[in-house]
């Protein structure tokens, strides 16, 4: 356990107002989630699928170098990298929407939430916190992820995708977009993401970015921009400064009821999310 820091004779934190406001965050004006690998767990199978297509046009790659490659990217940023590996010409016009085809086909039967993630929005909900969700994955996409994960009703009406801003991801469009949906100014609220772009989106936004981490080298890329890491969406609520439903303030153990009795609130879209 670490000792307290120090104080000056008016009990203020020397350090600064950064300081306290991480001993005890404020209340936000509403909170801003990503889809994919916060609410719902598709990462791998969008990773897996990507690879798939790709291989089949001559690039042989596999689901972990699609991670790396792209992870947190609009659908429309893969084929000028795949015509960058492979020339001109090698994406064929029907490449995006049959992947886009499979990718929804896979996510009705195995989108499954992120541990966690449909309590903690609950949680949110139920103190009366304005919420919304922004991601990369097109309209068709996002809204099969929310039905299918329970929490297509906890986010009606404030469901941003790719295809309802000027800018994807890592422009700050959709963050600054979500935030006026939910009255509230960018700078008082707080953004969820798991991915790099779509962090330092939320971060150009004005928000505070907490990034779930899904290993040590997410964890130490989502730190080098700035955005707070935490290891679970368990710890959501604690984050925020809320008690959970049933437990006291600052505990993350404590859950609340999952929203809509569902899921999560991811499925796919028909475009871009992988963040």
């Amino acid at each position: 356990m670490t000792a307290a820091g120090p104080r000056d004779q008016a009990g203020q934190d020397p350090r600064g107002p950064a300081r306290e406001a991480r001993s005890a965050p404020a209340r936000p004006a509403a909170v801003l989630f990503d889809c994919d690998g916060v609410l719902a767990d598709t990462e791998a199978l969008h990773d897996r699928l990507i690879a798939e297509e790709i291989a089949a046009l001559g690039w042989d790659l596999t689901p972990a170098e699609a991670a790396r490659r792209f992870r947190g990217l609009a659908w429309e940023a893969i084929a000028p990298q795949i015509e960058a590996r492979l020339g001109p010409g090698s994406v064929p016009a029907d490449f995006l929407p049959g992947l886009i085809r499979r990718v929804l086909h896979g996510l009705e039967t195995e989108a499954v939430p992120i541990p966690g993630a449909p309590q903690a929005v609950q949680a949110v909900v139920a103190a009366g916190i304005p919420v919304a969700v922004a991601s990369n994955s097109s309209r068709a996409e996002l809204a099969t992820k929310l039905r299918r994960l329970g929490l297509a009703e906890a986010f009606r009406g404030r469901v941003f995708s790719v295809q309802d801003v000027d800018r994807p991801k890592p422009a700050p469009d959709m963050y600054r977009a979500a935030a006026a949906a939910c009255g509230a100014d960018p700078r008082l609220c707080v953004v969820v993401e798991d991915s790099v772009a779509g962090a330092r989106a939320g971060l150009a936004a004005g928000c505070r970015v907490l990034g779930l981490a899904h290993g040590p080298e997410t964890a130490a890329a989502l730190a080098a921009i700035g955005a707070e890491v935490m290891g679970g969406m368990a710890e959501l609520p604690l984050r925020l400064g809320l008690a959970p439903a049933g437990g006291q303030p600052g505990d993350p153990c404590a859950a609340a009821p999952a929203a809509g009795g569902g899921r999560d609130g991811h499925s796919p879209a028909e475009a871009p999310e992988r963040n």
